[in-house]
């Protein structure tokens, strides 16, 4: 059962909290603003993409990239506070145990971390659809990463008759959705059934269509057993249906942060059925949202054993240590997370490195802060 005392913390804790997500959305505001205006004036969005599109979907990304630093600098400054007006030596004069002082932060850090974990996976994805797609609009439109040339693909795969279509392009061109150069190919039980080239190729429908791609100077060629059948369509035109869309050739680094976790899984399932090797960035993206919010439980606590002590240096002092260490773990995460990206740890291991050594300054603090 909550006690008065724990209600007084909670109280402090979350409006501090608050209090510092409203400060520092403010700063990041007006930073962002002023290092994207030159193109804000150069291109040609409106005042309400600016306003709803960007920054309303930017204010809750930018808070959940900054919450576990937010969590720790709230806690020590309070906790810095009560123990500068000797509020803490009186509640451990009272009989309440260190431990037991614990019990209130744990509770509002556990609803932030809930809140947390709810923005990462569904609400902060479903705002940095307009965000993102704002972005590759009119601030970064160079920065597609999607392969145009030599792409191979499964377009399908039914593993109940273990059949499967391959697609080979040469060189797909963005600009007019055309391809140079096409080789489709169908096995069934291991087997070449057909194979179909053609010299070029137009996007001509949009996704639902019955025919979506149309092929000219095209060569099918069958085959049953022993027996090939082979038609020629010289600077002749046949529409067919791929599974295979434009949007497959266009690639942003960002596009896994416009996606919901249900969404990501379901975009693993489909690139591995594809054959395509680029999932792993995936799984750390899924991984890293679930991470992230439990390192708030962790900063808090380590909030509370150092800003619990009263000191000479007070709350400056109890502050520079606490910015120390969000610094510290900023750089921590981002070096992980390159190792996973590059294959030098596992990805489990990489994302949740961060919370492994912070657990570890929480055993030394909590231990040093008893005494």
């Amino acid at each position: 059962m909550l006690k008065k005392l724990d209600y007084y913390i909670i109280g402090k804790y979350l409006k501090t909290f608050f209090f510092t997500v409203l400060l520092f959305t403010m700063v990041s505001l007006i930073i962002d603003f002023s290092s994207q205006v030159d193109k804000f004036v150069e291109e040609p969005c409106t005042l309400e993409e600016i306003l709803v599109d960007y920054y309303l979907a930017f204010i809750p990304w930018i808070n959940g990239l900054l919450f576990p630093l937010f969590a720790l600098i709230a806690v020590i400054f309070f906790t810095s506070r009560m123990a500068y007006n000797s509020e803490i030596i009186s509640i451990l004069n009272a009989g309440v145990s260190f431990q037991r002082m614990m019990v209130p932060y744990l509770v509002a850090s556990g609803i932030i971390c809930g809140m947390h974990l709810f923005g990462n996976h569904y609400l902060i994805p479903l705002g940095n659809k307009s965000k993102v797609n704002f972005e590759h609009t009119y601030i970064y439109k160079n920065e597609d990463k999607g392969k145009t040339r030599d792409v191979h693909l499964l377009l399908d795969r039914y593993e109940a008759s273990q059949s499967q279509s391959k697609a080979y392009i040469r060189f797909y061109r963005k600009r007019d959705t055309s391809v140079k150069d096409i080789i489709l190919e169908r096995f069934v039980d291991h087997q070449l059934v057909s194979r179909l080239k053609a010299k070029s190729a137009k996007w001509v429908g949009a996704e639902g269509k019955k025919d979506n791609w149309q092929l000219k100077d095209y060569e099918l060629r069958t085959f049953e057993g022993e027996v090939e059948t082979m038609v020629f369509g010289v600077r002749q035109s046949i529409d067919t249906f791929l599974n295979l869309y434009p949007e497959d050739f266009v690639y942003f680094e960002n596009d896994k942060l416009t996606l919901t976790t249900p969404e990501l899984q379901r975009a693993i399932d489909l690139e591995r059925q594809r054959g395509i090797k680029t999932t792993k960035s995936y799984h750390i993206e899924i991984l890293r949202r679930t991470a992230e919010p439990f390192t708030i439980i962790i900063v808090t606590l380590i909030g509370m054993a150092i800003a619990s002590r009263k000191v000479r240096g007070g709350l400056g002092l109890h502050l520079a240590l606490g910015i120390a260490l969000g610094a510290a773990y900023v750089f921590l995460s981002k070096f992980s997370t390159t190792f996973a990206t590059n294959q030098s740890l596992p990805p489990w291991l990489a994302v949740w490195a961060p919370n492994i050594v912070f657990s570890f300054i929480l055993s030394y603090l909590f231990v040093k802060a008893q005494k």
